[in-house]
Order: C-alpha cells, then sequence, then structure tokens
C-alpha cells in the first residue's frame, strides 16, 4: 500500500473510533508497539495524526510513518485512561515515548589498600583488598562527599602511583591548595594515614563530630608549641566550616520537596532534579529525552515517566513552567504516594530562585552537549521561552536601517551563532529601490536581497547560504509587519521580531505583531538583546557614516572640470584615498582606467591651486 493510500486509510479507520476517553497503541510494519497515548476522545485525538501533518512535530511525523495499524482500549473516564497508560508504557517501553533509563544503582566510597591509600566511588565492591563503605542510594551524595573530603584534607585524586622512594614534581593541585603532594616525596606515611584517617572520620561520622575532634586537637597541639600542625588542624576546620556555608545556599523552607526544571538543546531537552528532604539537597539527576512537542506536554510526560520510576514521590513538586493534564497527574500522583500531591508553578521568592538555579543547571547541561558556554545556552533557552519558540534560536540574524535625512540609506546584517557574534556573515546592503526616508521600505529591500541570496547559494554552511531560526530588526510593530510581508512572499517561515529602545536608547521590550513583550526581568535574555541591538545598530552607522565620508570626498572631486562620478569613483578606487590622488603626478592619474590626459592636468591644476 502507497503512502498516501496508507495515510487515508488509518485516517479512516481513525475516524470511526468513538468519542470516549482511552489509549490508543501505534504499532509498525513488524507488529511492534512503537507509540502508547491516551486521550479523552479517541476519536479526536487519534485522527489528528493521520490528517494535515500541519503543526506536528519532527518526531510524531517520524512516528507516523512508521504506523502501519492501531489498537485502542476505551476506559471510563481521563483519569483510568492515565493509569493505563503509564502502566502500558513501564511495561512495552514504545521507542516515541518519552524512556529514562534508571539508572539508580548503589555507589559505594571505596578507600583504596595501603600504603598511601586513596577515596573515590564505586559502582560494585570488588575482592581488591580495599575498603568499602555502602552502600548508598544517591550517587550525587556519594560523589559529593568524597569530592568535599578530598579537597578538606588536600588529599590526592590523581593516578599517580604513590610510594617510599618516589619523588615527582606537583601537578596544579598542590599550588592552588587541592593538595599537599605527597609525590613529591617530603611527606611521611604516617602524615598523609593520618590525614586519611580524619577523612574517613568525616565521611562517616559527619562534619560536627569532625569540627570537634580537630578543634581539640588543635588546642593540644598549640599548648605543646607545635604551631605549624596547629595552623594545619586551623586549615582543616576553616573548610569544614566553607562547606557548610556552601550547603547552607541549596536549602528549602519547603521541608520535602522535588524541583524539575528543563532547558531545551538543539538536539532534544534536558531535565534537571533536585529532590530535598528535611529541607536539605539531598539528590539530583539530570536526563536527556528526544522531544520537540509543547514544552506543557513534555513536563506531563516526564513527570509521568520519572515517577513511574521512584517509589518515593513527595507532597510537593516545583515545576519552571506549565503543565498539560495537571489535576489529572496530581491525582495520578497523590494516589501513589498514598497521600496529596501537589504541582505547583513559584513566581517569586525564595521557590522561583530554587527553580532557576535547577534551570540553570539543565542549561549547563545542554550547553555541554551543545558544545556552547552555559551562559549563552541559558540566555538562548530563556528568549526561546519568552518569544515562544519550538527550541532555542541557534542562529539570530538581526537587521537595522540608517540614513541621512532620507539620502545615502544603507542596511545592515549581523549574524549570531550560540549567542555570539559570527563576523565573518556580517552584511551590507546599499539601498538602491527606496526614494527619500522609508525605513520599512528599506528594511523590506534588504532583507528581500538576502532571501535571494539564500536561493542562489543553498546548502552553503555559511552566510547566506542557510537561513536563520529567529530574525531581530531594530524597530517596532511596523517593522516587524514589513519584514514577515517578504518573508511571506518569498515562502519562508522564520519567527521575526522588533527590538523596541526607550527615551535613552537602550532596550526596553520586544515587539511583535501583537504587541509588546517585556523583556527587562529576563536577565540573561535581555543581555543577549541588548548586545544584538547595539551591535547591529553599530555595524550599520558605521558602514552609514563610511558612504557619506566616501561621498563627500567623490564630490568634491566632481568639482574639477572633466571628471564625473565614474572618473571620481576609479581615482579613490586606484589611490585609496583623497590624499594619495592630491600627490599623484599627471602620469600617474593617466594611467588609471577611464581618464585622459586632459582630466589628469585639470586634477593637477586643481589641487595645485588649492595648495
Amino acid at each position: 500500500m502507497k503512502k498516501n493510500e496508507k495515510m487515508n486509510e488509518l485516517h479512516r479507520q481513525a475516524l470511526a473510533l468513538p468519542r470516549q476517553p482511552g489509549v490508543y497503541i501505534m504499532k509498525d510494519a513488524q507488529n511492534n508497539i512503537i507509540y502508547i497515548g491516551k486521550a479523552k476522545a479517541l476519536k479526536n485525538r487519534v485522527s489528528q495524526y493521520f490528517g494535515s501533518d500541519a503543526g506536528q512535530s519532527e518526531k510524531v511525523r517520524r512516528m507516523v510513518s512508521k504506523v502501519e495499524r492501531f489498537e485502542y482500549i476505551v476506559t471510563d473516564n481521563e483519569f483510568e485512561a492515565l493509569v493505563l497508560e503509564c502502566s502500558l508504557i513501564k511495561q512495552y517501553s514504545p521507542k516515541y515515548n518519552i524512556l529514562l533509563k534508571d539508572d539508580k544503582g548503589y555507589r559505594y566510597i571505596k578507600i583504596s589498600p595501603p600504603p598511601f591509600p586513596k577515596i573515590s566511588v564505586a559502582l560494585q565492591k570488588r575482592e581488591d583488598g580495599s575498603r568499602y563503605l555502602g552502600p548508598y542510594i544517591s550517587g550525587y551524595v556519594v560523589k559529593e562527599a568524597v569530592d568535599e573530603a578530598n579537597r578538606i584534607f588536600q588529599l590526592p585524586v590523581c593516578n599517580r602511583v604513590l610510594g617510599a622512594g618516589r619523588k615527582e614534581r606537583p601537578c596544579l593541585n598542590f599550588y592552588i591548595n587541592r593538595c599537599f603532594a605527597p609525590c613529591s616525596g617530603r611527606v611521611s606515611e604516617e602524615e598523609y594515614n593520618e590525614r586519611v584517617d580524619q577523612a574517613i572520620e568525616f565521611l562517616t561520622r559527619g562534619s560536627a563530630e569532625v569540627l570537634s575532634s580537630l578543634t581539640r586537637q588543635m588546642n593540644e597541639v598549640a599548648e605543646n608549641l607545635e604551631f605549624e600542625k596547629a595552623a594545619r588542624l586551623r586549615d582543616r576546620i576553616n573548610a569544614i566550616k566553607k562547606l557548610g556555608e556552601k550547603q547552607k545556599v541549596v536549602r528549602s523552607k519547603v521541608k520535602n520537596q522535588d524541583v524539575i526544571a528543563l532547558a531545551r538543546s538543539g538536539k532534544g531537552i534536558f531535565f534537571e532534579i533536585f529532590r530535598f528532604k528535611k529541607g536539605a539537597l539531598y539528590d539530583r539527576e539530570d536526563f536527556f529525552v528526544d522531544g520537540d512537542q509543547s514544552l506543557p506536554a513534555v513536563r506531563a510526560e516526564f513527570i509521568r515517566r520519572y515517577y513511574s520510576m521512584r517509589d518515593n514521590v513527595p507532597p510537593r513538586i516545583a515545576i519552571d513552567g506549565e503543565i498539560e493534564d495537571k489535576q489529572i497527574t496530581e491525582r495520578w500522583l497523590s494516589e501513589k504516594a498514598g497521600r496529596k500531591v501537589r504541582i505547583v508553578n513559584p513566581q517569586k521568592g525564595e521557590q522561583a530562585q530554587l527553580v532557576q538555579m535547577c534551570r540553570s543547571n539543565a542549561a549547563e547541561r545542554a550547553a555541554q552537549h551543545d558544545g556552547i558556554a552555559g551562559r549563552d545556552a541559558a540566555a538562548l533557552d530563556e528568549l526561546a521561552r519568552l518569544l515562544g519558540l519550538k527550541k532555542p534560536p541557534q542562529v539570530i540574524e538581526s537587521y537595522d536601517v540608517s540614513n541621512t535625512s532620507g539620502s545615502d540609506t544603507v542596511a545592515g546584517m549581523v549574524v549570531f551563532e550560540n549567542a555570539r557574534p559570527l563576523k565573518s556573515a556580517y552584511r551590507r546592503f546599499k539601498i538602491k529601490t527606496v526614494v527619500g526616508q522609508d525605513d520599512y521600505a528599506a528594511m523590506q529591500e534588504a532583507v528581500a536581497r538576502r532571501l535571494d541570496e539564500y536561493q542562489a547559494r543553498k546548502g552553503e554552511d555559511s552566510g547566506f547560504g542557510r537561513l536563520p531560526d529567529l530574525i531581530l530588526v531594530d524597530g517596532g510593530r511596523g517593522h516587524v509587519s514589513a519584514v514577515r510581508s517578504v518573508l511571506k512572499a518569498k515562502g519562508h517561515d522564520i519567527p521575526v521580531f522588533g527590538m523596541v529602545k526607550d527615551s535613552r536608547h537602550k532596550t526596553r521590550a520586544i515587539s511583535s505583531e501583537g504587541g509588546e513583550i517585556a523583556i527587562s526581568g529576563r536577565r540573561s535574555a535581555f543581555s543577549l538583546v541588548s548586545s544584538i541591538q547595539e551591535e547591529v545598530h553599530r555595524f550599520t552607522v558605521e558602514y552609514h557614516r563610511r558612504r557619506r565620508a566616501k561621498g563627500s570626498i567623490g564630490s568634491s572631486l566632481t568639482k574639477i572640470e572633466g571628471v564625473g562620478e565614474k572618473r571620481a569613483a576609479a581615482l579613490l578606487k586606484h589611490f585609496g584615498s583623497i590624499k594619495a590622488v592630491r600627490a599623484a603626478s599627471v602620469d600617474e592619474l593617466a594611467a588609471v582606467r577611464g581618464m585622459t590626459r586632459p582630466a589628469a592636468e585639470a586634477v593637477r591644476r586643481y589641487f595645485e591651486t588649492d595648495e
């Protein structure tokens, strides 16, 4: 059966479904289940897949192209459909549902055998002569604890072999006070073991008891006038106190809750989860999902998949945006937990700051995945959320127009890739078709010429050979409408927004055809848009000034008898400046293409008279 015939047949079957709640099961040609979903009305939801694919995400289009048949199960209500959906997804793990790998295995703290033992994290116990502490459920807690213990007691974390008679040059960690360099051969095994014992005590008994023990030891050695040893103990005490201050930063007044936030990368979505117990952060996880559907939908699906793998559901889940099917998701979580569970989206105060911190960590993961700076990834993600884009814009083009009372009109185009200027892709336009002062028409000409160049160079990796993910114009609603009309006429669907300035020529808001979007409260996005607006204005005005200066020089040459605009331009092109033209001899002037001997003599007389 041909593709169109198959889609028509599936659409016909979908239209025959009942308008009742239920679960639908998509299968491929090998009868494998590739997607499971729930619906409030089966007929309405399933028929959407096999009608027009306009507005469907790339992931959905890929899934639909593989569907050969579907089945369905009718339920009494939407909540029963959700429970059945979760159960079936857990059972069959369909390819196109969000599937999360549950890697919550146990972790151990490993102390390698003497001499000179090292402390590290291990996934499992081995018969290798090492001592193991644990098991612990949270890999995050174990890693953080081991890192802090090694840092406080300045223990080595490198792969160097330590032992008697070995001497090596200390690495960078020694010079930044992260390691006391036992590899140098200047540290006794006794002194090394003392530090290891204190680190193990810190890991097993906690910082409070260790602080008390270290303080007592410091006072004793100070009384014995062992001041150097007392100073070392003092430094360890201060390091533990600083650790306590650092841990207080990530605390919550809500005693037991999870905080979930996401960040979009160019290839998918990263979720970050902070888990709090008794007000302290006790675990954190991150996941990557291949999803390009709406954020409310992907949040709902992620939460259901995540808590399907977890027995411990907190009474409160703070998220970073809207969620689809919130009420029935809360009901499903409440029944799973055996008590009421709320999903909230905090807008201010400590809780909003925790969500933002969680989102920043998700953005850092996305940045590492895409190979860009975390700060830039956060700015692009925030801008995409603000403008309602499906994903962060990797390539942004920005346009501005400059003229002098309607004359010498020019336009500039700057390009930002991954939130950084890509100067090799900047372009200038001398406006040719617009008479008088008409910024809208000038911007339309520049964008139209840019799109024509795309058609000629389509497929090139940079410059005009690729289209941007977002266009920002220096101007308001009228500029946005003008550019959108050109895009529509050329058959391109690229988001366009304007950058609005205040009375001091600073970025104030983003404009669309529907009005203005406040941006000052979104720090990362605001900084990015401000830098783009400043850069496109600088680039365009600089080009305009150069053209005016060139025009004024050219006009002085056209005053000379026998020198018109073409000869003036030829002289400037050949000599590079009016100063060089002034210094040229008659023979040099006459040698310029388009010049004659009489014209060259006239130029020479003109400047001699002027002198």
